[in-house]
């Protein structure tokens, strides 16, 4: 059920802060409920988070915020279709949280179908070629439609390695395309827009659009542009040096980070909240996530394994049916494994608890202020040798206190 909005539609309350890191833990009250970060959020990309219904999304994982896709959702089912019905909440029978993409990603993913403006991005159809104008103005009406509890500015989106004078332009955009975001914004007491920090690698131009997009005062900001092939150094020092100025009362939102190393890393550098379809992908080609790295379940050594997935695991999947749980083990999911659709499903299951839960044990240890030991647990699991441990993130945890090879 929808809350009461007689407060804002975003409070944001910080609850603790590592003493060493800059990890925080804080409650997002939103209009369908309350987000605990640091939180992982799963994609439903076309209102549908691929091998799970709803129900078990948010009663068997307790998830409470998922992604949708504004430019997926603006071809099918369509706008009218989403008004008709009431947004979609109601579209897909999801009784929590929404975050929407604005459509920007597609100037990367679908370049090819798409021509860039002043005025937006001109996109061909995937589905029947036919032309779709998605203008500033345009995403925010569809995300109106949609309902969404956190909506996405249109930016201007550019591949990660590009340098000079495409990323400025696309970085200047950016902020003018906020502005007329803001502007065209017809639910901005139940909706929140958040706006996007672009610049790609340079300090300076992250420096810049942050400062102008704090002046627009949007109730959270996203640090955009990532993930996108740059190297991990280099993804590190973008995200600290945009957390270091965007305000510590609002939350701040890594777009498209969804491996375990990474989430971790990047709530020691100050980040919120992440997103990736990684965990649901990846379990479609048979992988499981655990904290002692990831399973190709496929493989023929798993087909007399008659253990759960990963021992001690609470997930639907491998908690043994006396406590409540299927009891599935590696046999099963290695003979369903890219034949049958239940094995992807079992496995979806598994990796999306498996992030979930990371988050909770992450946000737990910055309460008891634990969190340095925290993840050099997690390292160690993950890892073993301290010798295996990847640079990047040795280097990038140095830089906020915490040393894993001490």
């Amino acid at each position: 059920m929808i809350r009461n909005m007689t407060k804002k539609p975003l409070e944001f309350t910080l609850r603790a802060k590592c003493s060493r890191s800059k990890a925080r833990a804080a409650d997002m009250d939103l209009p369908h409920g309350r987000v605990k970060t640091p939180m992982f959020m799963p994609v439903a990309t076309q209102a549908s988070l691929k091998g799970l219904t709803p129900e078990q999304l948010e009663k068997s994982l307790g998830c409470n915020i998922c992604l949708n896709n504004t430019y997926h959702l603006g071809l099918k089912p369509g706008q009218d279709t989403l008004d008709r019905v009431g947004g979609a909440h109601k579209f897909q029978n999801w009784n929590k949280n929404i975050l929407t993409d604005s459509g920007g990603f597609q100037m990367v993913s679908l370049l090819k179908l798409a021509r860039i403006t002043e005025e937006g991005v001109e996109f061909q159809s995937p589905h029947d070629g036919s032309p779709m104008l998605l203008t500033p103005e345009h995403s925010m009406s569809l995300q109106n439609s949609i309902g969404s509890d956190i909506m996405m500015q249109l930016d201007d989106v550019v591949a990660t390695l590009t340098e000079g004078p495409r990323m400025e332009e696309a970085m200047h955009r950016s902020i003018r395309w906020l502005d007329r975001c803001i502007k065209a914004h017809k639910n901005p007491d139940t909706q929140n827009l958040f706006a996007i920090i672009q610049g790609g690698l340079d300090a300076d131009m992250r420096k810049f659009c942050c400062h102008e997009m704090i002046k627009r005062d949007t109730p959270g900001y996203a640090i955009g542009g990532l993930s996108g092939g740059e190297n991990k150094e280099a993804y590190c020092e973008v995200v600290t040096t945009c957390t270091d100025i965007l305000p510590e009362n609002k939350p701040r939102y890594c777009m498209g980070v969804g491996y375990a190393e990474d989430l971790v890393v990047s709530v020691a550098l100050g980040a919120d909240l992440f997103d990736c379809v990684y965990p649901s992908r990846t379990a479609r080609f048979g992988n499981a996530i655990t904290r002692y790295g990831n399973l190709n379940l496929r493989n023929k050594q798993y087909a007399d394994d008659f253990r759960p997935i990963e021992e001690g695991c609470k997930c639907p999947t491998c908690r043994p049916k006396s406590e409540g749980g299927m009891g599935i083990t590696r046999a099963v999911v290695n003979s369903l494994a890219s034949k049958e659709t239940t094995g992807a499903h079992f496995l979806t299951l598994h990796n999306i608890h498996y992030q979930l839960n990371l988050m909770d044990e992450a946000r737990e240890a910055i309460l008891e202020d634990e969190f340095p030991e925290f993840v050099k647990k997690f390292f160690k699991d993950l890892h073993g040798d301290k010798d295996k441990y990847p640079q990047w993130a040795v280097d990038a945890l140095r830089g906020v206190d915490i040393d894993l090879l001490d």
